[in-house]
């Protein structure tokens, strides 16, 4: 009994700790930015990691405060150093980008990796790229394309599209356009409007054999079917 009401006591005291996150995410969503800020900011201050990410995505994208990348990287490197996946994403792309921070490719690396190892798709995908392009890390295409998969199995369709150039170039992995058109089949209804979305996979389409372009349209529809069941799960 004893033990029982120890328990009690304590999540009576760690609950209202909390508090206020709800209110400020209902806020934000309606594009109340000052309650928002407020409610964030409150549960920022006593080490809510969620509440850090979202008070540096507000400062980032000056919604209910200037605009300031000092402040935004400062919670994003609180939410951060907690493991939370999206801040390690956010603070990568502040390095990146050289936003509130010297430009540093070698620690946007360092937090894109962390990131995605948690299984955050676009870091996985930003950080195939780093290695595609070799910034931060020695060029390895084979390393680019282990993250590429990595997020084009969790239906990235950036990273579907680019995992198909590397089939349809060779880099990184043996050539081979049925491959190559499976990703790009797989890409383009994720892709934004703006771009051709069935461009890469017309392209390819036009060095296949009618059976090739069957057995890639076969794989995509196989691969969308196992994802479906994947994400019911």
């Amino acid at each position: 009994m004893k033990r029982i009401l120890v328990a009690l006591l304590l999540l009576t005291l760690a609950a209202p700790a909390w508090a206020g996150w709800d209110e400020g995410v209902a806020a934000y969503e309606r594009g109340d930015y000052a309650t928002a800020l407020r409610e964030f900011q409150v549960l920022a201050e006593q080490g809510h990691a969620k509440a850090q990410n979202k008070l540096g995505l507000m400062y980032d994208d000056g919604q209910g405060v200037p605009q300031d990348y000092v402040e935004a990287v400062k919670w994003y490197r609180k939410a951060a150093a907690q493991d939370h996946a999206t801040a390690q994403y956010n603070l990568g792309l502040m390095y990146d980008n050289g936003q509130g921070v010297t430009q540093d490719y070698v620690e946007a690396v360092k937090w894109y990796r962390k990131a995605a190892a948690q299984d955050h798709a676009t870091a996985q995908f930003n950080l195939g790229f780093m290695y595609d392009d070799g910034q931060g890390v020695p060029q390895d295409y084979a390393k680019a394309v282990k993250w590429y998969r990595r997020a084009a199995e969790q239906g990235h369709a950036k990273a579907q599209n680019t995992l198909g150039l590397m089939y349809d170039d060779g880099q990184g992995v043996p050539q081979d356009y049925v491959e190559a058109h499976m990703w790009y089949n797989l890409a383009a209804s994720g892709l934004p409007p703006g771009e051709d979305r069935a461009k890469n996979q017309d392209i390819v389409a036009k060095l296949m054999t009618p059976a090739q372009i069957a057995e890639a349209q076969r794989l995509a529809s196989e691969w969308m079917a196992a994802f479906e069941k994947r994400k019911k799960k």
